[in-house]
């Protein structure tokens, strides 16, 4: 096995052992991706120089016997909404094409101090906006398992570059199921943390209510590492939480004994391919094998949650991507008359189609005449949603649903119909309105040889649990690993 295809907790242990360098995984993934990157697509920026300074400092404090991070090392994408200081932050948009931050988001501070090798900015739709990472304005990135297929999004490119062995971890942020989808199409692991747990300082806001940063990985044990190392209260963020957080990888049980399993109606209804449904329900029997029980619930808002999700989304969005009007930084268009003729014509030529039609939306929900009818009555519908949650987890531990009601689908194949791209959310946007942790994780393969994601959605802050359910699942199906046609 090479090294680009090994976990991360192997590739640290290795290092422990002096049985490889930090320069050698290092070396490995950037091969990986001069390999498969034009085949795949999921960087829009390599950065091949600070990732080598990187290893080579690691490999300094091996050689003096100072005690490591477990993500020491370790290469890691990180998605392109995340500011990198002196690198390009470009949100995959001609409006930020040439931005370059004077700072860093805290979480990248974070990876720096835990000494991860920081190996490429990932790709993903414009201003996250999107669920198949094709309205990115630099290239559409492919799914790792089939290239003519879509790798999710709006995470696309940091769940591709993990299954194609391009990075061990990577960092997505997830609005609506922005981690999830994508982890589910490519076959990996993906966490959206509770809201408030991961600083959103350094995040460029799509809608900040709901965007979260989280992990995603090739194995449970992996996402949680990571997420110990980017959790915790962040004086720059306020929405951040005050509390104390574990170390979540060396803790995981791996044991469901006892456990309460909430199977919701509405996620197994008709919108759901047979082969979706069958997969997960046999991943749950496979966890009542294992000690687990089973609970009926039912969340009766879900239809609705879709509709609620992006007035909301869309609102904040329309708010937030104010301010990129060509004055200060990023895209100016020329040839204007004066100055409103400029703010127009850089917002028309920086943005594209998608993200026009959600500031467009989300204006008119704001709009006199319109707030009562639209935003205020889909905040009361966020409420009720989670009350719904509330009132499912006084009768269960967790709750398992598919992460998508379909795999992965043909590129272009939704592109000119954004309602039905819209519904690949389905299954994921109430756990962002709820500001609830959810993970993903590969339950299996459909017959068009594409994996099936299976969604487990925990009560605020509890990660540990739903990282101790994964853990289980996973020992019990074994995971993907990098995908079939990327392996060396």
């Amino acid at each position: 096995m090479e090294l680009f295809e090994m976990t991360a907790a192997s590739l640290s242990e290795k290092l422990r052992k002096k049985e490889c360098s930090a320069v050698e995984i290092t070396r490995s993934a950037l091969t990986q991706i001069e390999k498969k990157e034009e085949q795949i697509g999921s960087f829009v920026t390599v950065c091949e120089e600070r990732a080598l300074k990187k290893a080579e400092e690691v490999d300094k404090k091996i050689a003096a016997g100072e005690q490591l991070s477990p993500l020491a090392g370790i290469p890691v994408g990180v998605k392109d909404n995340i500011c990198t200081e002196g690198t390009l932050t470009t949100c995959s948009s001609k409006m930020l094409y040439n931005f370059v931050p004077p700072y860093n988001a805290t979480v990248v501070d974070k990876l720096e101090n835990a000494d991860a090798v920081i190996i490429g900015k990932c790709n993903m739709d414009e201003f996250a906006m999107g669920s198949s990472c094709e309205t990115s304005y630099f290239k559409k990135t492919k799914n790792p398992w089939n290239p003519d297929y879509v790798p999710g999004g709006s995470s696309g490119g940091s769940a591709s570059c993990v299954s194609a062995g391009e990075a061990v971890l990577a960092l997505g942020s997830d609005t609506g199921g922005s981690i999830r989808l994508p982890a589910s199409y490519c076959g990996v692991v993906g966490l959206k943390p509770t809201y408030g747990s991961v600083s959103r300082y350094g995040l460029v806001a799509f809608a900040s209510s709901l965007d979260q940063i989280g992990p995603l990985g090739r194995s449970v044990e992996d996402v949680a590492n990571l997420y110990a190392v980017i959790c915790g209260r962040d004086p720059m963020d306020a929405t951040s939480a005050v509390r104390e957080y574990g170390a979540f990888g060396s803790q995981i049980s791996r044991s469901v004994k006892g456990l309460r399993i909430g199977i919701p109606k509405e996620y197994f209804g008709d919108g759901v391919d047979p082969e979706i449904k069958s997969a997960v329900m046999n991943s749950i029997d496979m966890l009542v094998k294992e000690g687990a029980e089973t609970v009926s619930v039912s969340l009766p808002s879900t239809d609705y949650a879709l509709s609620a999700y992006y007035i909301i989304s869309s609102a904040e969005a329309s708010s937030n991507l104010a301010r990129f009007d060509g004055v200060k930084y990023g895209y100016r268009a020329e040839g204007y008359a004066n100055l409103t003729d400029m703010y127009e014509k850089t917002r028309s030529e920086g943005f594209g189609d998608e993200v026009k039609r959600r500031i467009m939306l989300g204006t008119f929900v704001l709009s006199s005449g319109f707030y009562d009818a639209y935003y205020k009555r889909a905040k009361q519908m966020q409420q009720k949603i989670a009350q719904e949650y509330a009132e499912a987890f006084s009768q269960c531990d967790l709750i398992l649903t598919p992460t998508s009601p379909s795999t992965a689908f043909q590129i272009g194949e939704r592109t000119d119909d954004p309602l039905k791209m819209y519904a690949a959310d389905i299954c994921t946007v109430t756990v962002n309105i709820a500001g609830l942790p959810a993970i993903s994780v590969p339950c299996g393969t459909a017959s068009n040889g594409l994996p099936i994601g299976l969604q487990m959605i925990g009560p605020k802050f509890s990660e540990q649990l739903l990282f101790n359910a994964a853990g289980c699942f996973e020992n019990l199906c074994g995971g993907f690993g990098v995908a079939p046609a990327m392996r060396g």
